[in-house]
């Protein structure tokens, strides 16, 4: 099971240069198994309002995680405390000790693009490397 981090949804979202590689991946993989975390999502809801695209949001919202089934998960409040160690531990910004507390949390692996991961024992996996 997958944590889809942020900037993998963005990569084909916005069409950038590796968006085939993530197409393939969210093609590959069963919904069921992928998971975005509340933050994520929110983020995305973010830059699409900033870029003036709500539209772009609401196909997201509407194909990824109402029909498809992608599962949206957060922390509880007693999760977040373990938020600032994680920063001072991997040097992890916010969003990235964010993510890699859903993961512990979850037990999931963190699909990334970002090589701060890799600074961890988790580590990340890119979507080019995940095979079915």
């Amino acid at each position: 099971m997958f944590l889809v981090d942020t900037n993998i949804w963005l990569e084909e979202l916005l069409e950038q240069e590796r968006s085939k590689e993530v197409s393939d991946f969210l093609s590959r993989i069963p919904s069921d198994q992928l998971y975005i975390s509340d933050f994520s999502y929110h983020s995305i809801g973010v830059i699409f309002s900033r870029l003036k695209k709500m539209n772009v949001f609401t196909v997201f919202t509407e194909e990824v995680l109402l029909d498809s089934g992608v599962n949206l998960v957060r922390l509880a409040p007693a999760g977040m405390i373990a938020i600032p160690g994680l920063c001072k531990e991997h040097g992890f910004d916010f969003d990235d000790a964010y993510q890699y507390a859903i993961a512990e949390a979850y037990g999931l692996d963190i699909v990334s693009f970002d090589h701060d991961f890799d600074r961890t024992g988790r580590g990340r996996k890119e979507p080019g490397d995940i095979g079915m």
